[in-house]
């Protein structure tokens, strides 16, 4: 998590003094239950909100831990200090580290979801207007890196805003499945700690009660979470290449916004390189790296370890920071991306209609040629286009063998570009939604 990949507003959810104050308001909200129990003063649970407001001094918590070697107490330590030895006898009552460290944890990767599904929210925006802009801007269509068939760019974008809708849906429904709390107490058994507590806190912090806890959080719900911030730094790099391949100078048929005094290269001042999505694809990467080790979190010893401690501790941040940076990232990109629709009519005409060879072969099906014959009647014509450079049409209505099975006038029809746009319509209504 560095400044350069990284907004601040997802940041501030991974600040020391973010975390400190979850931890206080689980503390403060647990001693209201106990108070409410009987369990534990009123009025020292009250003393405890005196802390309210206060800035916790991190270097203080960081100065104490070096002594205790253990993160809770030592912000236990810091709060005492704040509101008083004796209106701090009872915080932390019955509960262990993993209700304050867990529960925490859950919090900010609710934040951070929300955070996430604005950027996504952001991204969809830019695809759809895209979409509709080039509804029928019409491009070749490749398979293999090779020219297929013709579509058009407002499908090319069509598909991808449907890949981030289902992104939406999934990072919800990760969502949902962190949205948990635990105070249930050493090994989970609530022996010290009444389960109202746990139910008051939860309820207080918009959380749902986990089932059931053994000191920690399952972490099957973690790694669910991670794999889907995974998936979805997938879908970013799916259209991060794209846009590379746009770009080359051989297709250039869009290419991202080049600014008034941006440089291209130290060395060569022609260079307009497509700089912000190979960087996409790095960071997709990097979020995708940290998926593994969220799901070896899941195997834990007996009712608790802390092996999966340390990992948390970095791709908690470390991968909504770089997957919002770059949800907002790919949304500029598409938002101000540059596009040439004559270059894309000219690279689907560079091989004089061979685009249209599937159209023939299905016609002369239809006329009664065998399948066999057919295909070999029109790849013979689509060598020569190949091979020879010559005009594919041309070629076809100079073949006896095809013009003895179709007509002149059906031969020419199979070049009619506006038929492999005719359901561009009924796509989008499909992807959109009628109207």
């Amino acid at each position: 998590m560095i400044p350069r990949y990284s907004r601040p507003e997802m940041v501030a959810i991974w600040s020391p003094q973010t975390k400190f104050r979850i931890w206080f308001e689980i503390e403060a909200h647990a001693g209201d239950a106990m108070a409410d129990l009987g369990v534990i003063p009123r009025e020292n649970a009250q003393a405890v909100w005196k802390a309210k407001d206060t800035e916790f001094d991190t270097a203080r918590i960081d100065e104490i831990e070096a002594v205790t070697r253990h993160d809770v107490i030592a912000f236990l330590t810091h709060l005492a200090e704040i509101v008083g030895q004796d209106a701090a006898r009872f915080v932390h009552q019955g509960m262990t580290s993993s209700d304050v460290l867990d529960t925490t944890f859950n919090i900010q990767l609710v934040r951070a979801s929300d955070l996430l599904l604005e950027g996504i929210d952001r991204l969809l925006a830019a695809l759809k207007a895209r979409a509709m802009e080039h509804k029928d801007t019409v491009r070749i269509g490749r398979s293999h890196g090779i020219h297929a068939e013709p579509t058009t760019l407002g499908l090319t974008f069509a598909r991808f805003y449907a890949e981030m809708a289902r992104a939406r849906r999934r990072l919800e429904a990760a969502r949902d499945e962190v949205r948990t709390g635990a105070l249930s107490g050493a090994v989970g058994t609530f022996a010290n700690i009444d389960p109202a507590v746990e139910a008051h806190v939860c309820a207080q912090l918009g959380l749902e009660v986990e089932p059931i806890s053994t000191q920690v959080i399952p972490r099957d719900r973690h790694a669910m979470f991670f794999a889907t911030l995974g998936v979805i730094a997938s879908s970013v790099e799916n259209i991060a290449t794209e846009i590379r391949h746009m770009q080359r100078t051989e297709v250039l048929e869009a290419e991202e916004f080049f600014s008034a005094g941006q440089k291209g290269s130290s060395a060569m001042p022609h260079k307009r390189n497509p700089v912000l999505t190979e960087n996409l694809t790095g960071l997709a990467r990097l979020v995708r790296g940290m998926v593994v080790p969220a799901l070896e979190n899941v195997a834990l010893w007996h009712e608790r370890d802390i092996s999966h401690s340390s990992v948390e501790r970095m791709i908690g941040p470390d991968a909504t920071v770089t997957l919002d940076f770059a949800l907002h990232r790919l949304a500029g990109v598409i938002e101000k991306l540059v596009i040439y629709p004559e270059n894309m009519l000219a690279n689907m005409n560079r091989f004089r209609g061979l685009v249209m060879s599937q159209r023939v072969l299905l016609a002369l099906t239809q006329a009664g040629v065998t399948r066999e014959d057919a295909y070999r009647l029109v790849q013979r014509n689509a060598m020569k286009v190949w091979e020879e450079g010559k005009d594919f049409k041309t070629e076809l209505l100079a073949d006896p063998e095809v013009c003895a099975a179709l007509p002149r006038g059906e031969i020419e029809e199979k070049f009619d570009l506006g038929y492999h746009t005719k359901h561009v319509d009924t796509i989008f209504a499909r992807v959109f939604g009628a109207g």
